[in-house]
């Protein structure tokens, strides 16, 4: 599934697309993560990727690549960000309870290839206007 997803030539795709965003998180002049965002045809952002390096996970990193999103999200005028994850990624799934995600819905979908997403969907409000502290 790697291998469908990242390949050079999708990457080339999707980084030469309108309407999709690539964030990237730098820490110690080195890449530690990176998010792609894209607008669906329903007017959502969806969080298509996030990938924190597992030696700097929980210090913030996807939190706040998160928040670029929420961002981009806001910007674009869509009013939710959604997200698709795997339902036996338990880690995950409490980490996006974490920054406001709920379950929204439960999907299979075959991508070929003999793979078969099982995710749940999870969806984010967006408001309209930062919330200020």
């Amino acid at each position: 599934m790697l291998e469908q997803r990242y390949n050079p030539q999708r990457l080339f795709e999707e980084l030469t697309m309108p309407l999709v965003w690539w964030d990237q998180a730098i820490v110690d002049g080195q890449l530690a993560g990176f998010s792609s965002c894209m607008v669906t045809g329903g007017g959502e952002m969806k969080l298509d990727k996030l990938y924190v390096d597992p030696a700097r996970q929980r210090s913030g990193i996807g939190a706040r690549l998160i928040e670029q999103v929420v961002s981009r999200a806001r910007a674009a005028g869509c009013p939710t960000l959604i997200l698709a994850v795997n339902k036996r990624n338990e880690r995950a799934i409490a980490a996006y309870g974490k920054q406001g995600f709920a379950i929204r819905e439960s999907v299979c979908v075959d991508i070929g290839n003999g793979f078969l997403m099982d995710d749940f969907i999870m969806a984010r409000s967006i408001p309209a206007h930062a919330a200020q502290s």
